[in-house]
């Protein structure tokens, strides 16, 4: 599985655990790294009826800052456009929401709705 740039074993392993952690939550995983015209979602999960974009966000410190943060205002846009994408071909009626699980300080924590 391809990994973002400088995301390397860490970013894998964060994305693993934030899928168990999902899954401990019941949600039900549908796909990882999806790809889309200008941008990838970590993970795509359906918790009940909604389709959940999820994006993981891992920081060993906060040197350059929180890991929601990280997720700013061109992130959120480029995961908008891929799940538009797949909302279309796979679930047109389905309601959506956008959350973020970050791992800080070995802690996994889920934000739901963290953006629109």
């Amino acid at each position: 599985m391809k990994r973002a740039a400088g995301g390397g074993r860490f970013g894998f392993l964060s994305e693993d655990a934030a899928a168990a952690y999902l899954v401990s939550l019941g949600f039900l995983i549908l796909q990882r790294n999806l790809r889309g015209p200008g941008g990838e979602i970590d993970i795509v999960a359906r918790e009940g009826e909604t389709i959940v974009f999820v994006e993981v966000k891992a920081r060993r410190t906060h040197a350059y800052g929180s890991a929601l943060a990280a997720v700013d205002a061109r992130k959120r846009a480029r995961i908008r456009a891929v799940a538009t994408d797949y909302l279309q071909f796979h679930a047109p009626q389905a309601r959506a929401r956008f959350d973020v699980v970050t791992l800080e300080n070995g802690t996994l924590r889920l934000h739901r709705g963290a953006f629109i």
